[in-house]
């Protein structure tokens, strides 16, 4: 039995991104919340960030701020990596001197995208992009630095709250007669909501675990909404979504093309296959990981 169990200071960067809005809800039952947003916390900057630290001597650190601009990443290689990875290590290193716990979120980038079915957590790495490399590297930093640290990969972020492609594709169904979507890279949509409630369930166990003396089942785990879909597949629900509603839109369901990415290049390569096993982090835990659609319904309520 816990006694006299002691709430944490749980700092979270990137307060204003999609997943850290959720996590602002998510996590303030657990302990005292320290959200902050860019304007507090310029991690491209080291030495800053280490002030923010030492100010604030957070128990945990919730990590969901990145640089997500997948393809302005080619160019802006030094920025990309600041904020994906040396950050990470700074924050890595910090947490491993204080006894903090750090949890931290990657990407489906990390891969090639080259393999048959899901990826699981022990396969070989491959990033095919600078963000893709970036994040890897942040990995890295986090796993050689902080023992007590969860690192949770994730696929196609979306919510109700930001820019994404489910409010994306919906504006655009409004203002256009047709789209061209690509339909040969496959994932998981993921909700913002998703990972924010099971990183709060996967945090409180952890936190329990260490005020009993136990040790949490620290790693590396893939997150994401059960099932997969095309981009394509993911646009042309969102447009039944929005028929069943009866939103006004200029285009029906049957009017978004597939195409492949040959015809949509890109700065950066997108992995064709981005599906991510989940099964280490659900039997871990005890979760079941709903459909992606469940959430596109939730979210869809919520922006239409």
């Amino acid at each position: 039995m816990v006694r006299d169990l002691k709430l944490p200071k749980i700092l979270i960067t990137g307060a204003d991104g999609q997943v850290g809005f959720e996590l602002k809800r998510t996590l303030a039952p657990l302990g005292e919340i320290i959200a902050l947003v860019r304007a507090d916390l310029d991690l491209s900057d080291a030495v800053a960030t280490l002030a923010i630290l030492d100010k604030y001597q957070p128990d945990i650190i919730v990590n969901p701020a990145a640089y997500t601009a997948v393809d302005k990443a080619e160019s802006d290689v030094d920025m990309a990596y600041a904020v994906n990875a040396q950050a990470a290590g700074v924050m890595a290193r910090w947490a491993q001197k204080h006894g903090a716990m750090l949890i931290h979120y990657s990407t489906d980038y990390v891969f090639d995208g080259t393999k048959s079915g899901a990826y699981i957590e022990s396969d070989p790495i491959a990033p095919q992009s600078v963000y893709g490399a970036s994040k890897a590297q942040g990995e890295q930093l986090v796993r050689e630095a902080c023992a007590a640290h969860f690192i949770f990969r994730t696929s196609w972020v979306f919510g109700a709250y930001g820019v994404n492609f489910l409010k994306t594709m919906l504006n655009l169904m409004k203002t256009r007669d047709a789209l061209n979507v690509v339909n040969d890279q496959f994932g998981a949509p993921t909700s913002a909501f998703l990972l924010a409630d099971v990183t709060a369930h996967v945090l409180r166990d952890a936190w329990l675990k260490r005020q009993n003396g136990e040790l949490p089942a620290y790693g590396t785990y893939h997150l994401t909404a059960s099932g997969s879909t095309s981009w394509h597949g993911y646009a042309q629900y969102i447009a039944t979504l929005a028929e069943q509603a009866g939103v006004v839109l200029k285009m029906s369901s049957s009017q978004i093309k597939g195409i492949p990415s040959s015809e949509y290049p890109t700065p950066a390569k997108r992995p064709a296959n981005s599906c991510l096993d989940t099964r280490l982090l659900q039997n871990t835990f005890g979760l079941r990981l709903p459909d992606w659609q469940d959430a596109v319904r939730h979210a869809f309520t919520l922006i239409q």
